[in-house]
């Protein structure tokens, strides 16, 4: 029976670490300033777009994230060429991302929103009483509560986008999961078992990091805020 080297498969998955880690930052980046806006527009009850927004979290919800990444891929181009914007030529990469950005951001509005209506109202309604302009009650009163409030269902989220970045070889993105085709592909199916047990362990230290992360801003954020 051959021996595995374990050392050489782990190196072979890591060559595509860099684009994993792209994938995960640049979607999570975006996927904030969305969350940060679809939040916005519900707390805010604005007429017109909060239907909208609704709308588009139910369908987030209530639709596979494969199924959102082949729409992104395959129909948003179609659908654009109707108005004559071809996006066709566009990298692969783009519309991982852009898919990634909708779907996680979705979530990411609603852990926001929970935050922030976790803070007690009368705290914000005691800044107003005593002059503080409502800007300096969000960042001196409601963010940091709200931050260290949602920390844990973040903490999830961020993991959940981890794992998703596994479904962007379905459309040819080469990232650690592709890799893993490859290498299984070029041996002909032998040694699955060893290869999927080392992107298991890659994708659990990469989990570990982010929840070791934010516990030690969870730990941080427990520090009293001053007015």
């Amino acid at each position: 029976m051959q021996s595995v080297n374990w050392l050489d498969l782990l190196s072979q998955v890591l060559q595509q670490l860099p684009i994993t880690l792209l994938m995960i930052v640049t979607s999570l980046i975006f996927a904030l300033i969305l969350g940060f806006i679809l939040a916005i527009v519900r707390i805010r009850k604005i007429k017109i777009l909060t239907p909208i927004v609704r709308l588009y979290l139910s369908f987030i919800r209530s639709t596979p994230l494969l199924l959102q990444l082949f729409l992104v891929y395959f129909a948003l181009p179609q659908l654009l060429l109707l108005v004559h914007i071809d996006i066709n030529h566009f990298s692969r990469l783009f519309f991982v991302i852009l898919a990634f950005t909708l779907h996680t951001g979705a979530y990411l509005s609603e852990i926001i929103r929970a935050g922030y209506q976790s803070v007690d109202y009368r705290q914000i309604e005691a800044g107003l009483s005593i002059g503080l302009s409502y800007p300096r009650i969000l960042k001196e009163i409601v963010i940091p509560q709200a931050l260290r409030n949602s920390i844990p269902n973040l903490t999830t989220q961020i993991i959940e986008l981890v794992k998703d970045t596994s479904l962007a070889f379905t459309i040819g993105i080469i990232d650690m999961m592709g890799q893993v085709k490859l290498i299984i592909g070029n041996n002909y199916g032998l040694g699955m078992l060893e290869v999927y047990i080392v992107i298991s362990i890659v994708y659990w230290m990469i989990a570990l990091i982010i929840q070791g992360t934010l516990a030690l801003i969870d730990k941080r954020s427990q520090k009293p805020y001053r007015i």
